[in-house]
């Protein structure tokens, strides 16, 4: 029977407009098939076929498109119809007419945090099922792109456009403030004192999307949690804890700047606060490691990349996964779910994960792809990337920087962003996070009774 969460999870999914950042650059080459495939079909009945559900578009689709080919082509046991749903919010709705039933598509593409809900549902198969059956050696696979998906030791979900936060900026402006091009500023103080420096009467020194990914990031970074109960991992969360010490030097940090007038408020909209940053009315921005060489080529200046600060009295402890993952329906045929699994790990090759990275400005999921001569390359042309992947890296096993997991997540960012609106009108930091903090608590109760 469907559960009532879901049709919590839909209402707040028709009110918001989630935003997520993309490379367009183009891949240059294109991976071949090294290996085929176990199969699962005979020559009597034809290639076992599965659809795909997913919500790339431009260029990242062009990419994924040309993968999917590459994939049918390299073997006969298996057929992958890639199939755009429209956005992740567009493409759930659809979902939940056909989950957990022989019609359902073998794949779906969700957003990360979409993970609980899936979790929930009931119309999915872990992945981890296939790990265990198949003996797939997953430590190949980036171990800070796993844990967001891993809960109580299990892979649910096969990570695959996952992207982190940035801060990206103007080093010749650096340059002409008297600043250390090459030395972006690590901390909460040390941002305030650049963008003293940076403004300018046609430039801010700073500015961060209205967005509440942006908010997770800088409150993970710290240590701090979003919610309770470990993040939502050891038990269902119930209460919020992102309006404690961790979210208040975020706010305050954004208020010094904003009181000072070097903080620049280009709404909500990604493309906004990117052409802000061309056309050099702001010189540093939070930004999706995604974006960079797209900001690397459209910039008429140097263009340096770092890691997103963190506050003074705490050390870094890194980033969550950002992006969606790949689902496998339960209540399709056996065949299909071996068709699914087989694509999936196709996928993961390196010389797939480089295509992939390369014709989109995702990471590679499977960081062996970084030591392909095609990447190797384009590293070359961006030196940035290596600053994108090195921060990932370097990101600390926690439940801070696994991320939240709660079925609301859509709602509670809104909030999320209703307060940082507040907070820039003046309003008292402490206070708009804790009516963010008591809606997200009363979302959260409510499809706690309801599950």
């Amino acid at each position: 029977m469907m559960k009532k969460t879901m049709f919590l999870f839909l209402a707040i999914m028709g009110t918001i407009t989630l935003l997520a950042a993309c490379s367009n650059s183009a891949a240059d080459n294109k991976s071949t098939a090294t290996d085929k495939p176990a199969t699962n079909a005979t020559e009597t009945t034809g290639p076992v076929t599965i659809d795909f559900w997913h919500a790339m578009s431009g260029t990242a689709q062009e990419t994924l498109t040309a993968i999917v080919d590459d994939f049918n082509s390299s073997q006969d046991d298996y057929k992958v119809n890639a199939e755009f749903q429209g956005t992740y919010e567009e493409s759930l709705p659809k979902l939940r007419s056909v989950g957990g039933t022989k019609d359902a598509p073998a794949i779906t593409q969700v957003f990360e945090i979409g993970t609980k809900y899936m979790i929930d549902s009931g119309f999915i198969e872990p992945i981890q099922t296939f790990i265990d059956k198949d003996n797939y050696d997953i430590s190949q696979l980036e171990e800070n792109i796993l844990n967001y998906y891993t809960v109580d030791d299990k892979l649910y979900s096969m990570p695959f456009n996952s992207s982190t936060p940035v801060m990206i900026y103007n080093k010749d402006a650096f340059k002409k403030a008297g600043l250390d091009p090459d030395k972006a500023p690590a901390t909460f103080s040390e941002v305030i004192e650049a963008a003293k420096k940076l403004k300018t009467a046609d430039m801010y020194g700073f500015s961060m999307l209205t967005y509440g990914w942006f908010f997770e990031q800088l409150v993970a970074t710290q240590g701090g949690l979003y919610v309770d109960n470990d993040n939502g991992r050891t038990a269902d969360a119930q209460k919020s804890v992102f309006n404690g010490a961790e979210g208040l030097n975020v706010f305050n940090f954004l208020k010094t700047m904003n009181d000072e007038k070097t903080f620049g408020n280009f709404g909500t909209n990604w493309d906004d606060i990117q052409a802000a940053f061309v056309a050099e009315k702001v010189a540093m921005y939070l930004d999706s490691s995604a974006g960079v060489a797209g900001m690397i080529d459209a910039a008429p200046f140097d263009v340096g990349v770092a890691y997103i600060p963190h506050a003074d009295e705490v050390k870094r402890e890194g980033v969550i996964i950002g992006g969606a993952s790949l689902w496998l329906s339960k209540g399709i045929a056996e065949e299909q779910q071996q068709a699914a699994w087989e694509f999936m790990k196709y996928l993961q090759t390196p010389e797939v994960q480089a295509q992939w990275h390369l014709g989109t400005g995702y990471f590679a999921i499977n960081p062996a792809a970084y030591e392909e001569q095609n990447v190797k390359d384009k590293w070359e042309t961006y030196p940035q990337f290596k600053v994108t992947v090195d921060q990932l890296q370097s990101t600390e096993k926690s439940y801070a920087t696994r991320g939240a997991l709660i079925s609301i997540f859509p709602e509670s960012r809104q909030q999320v962003v209703n307060a940082l609106e507040r907070l820039y009108q003046g309003e008292d930091p402490q206070k708009v996070l804790d009516d963010a903090a008591a809606a997200t608590d009363k979302a959260m109760d409510t499809a706690n009774k309801t599950k």
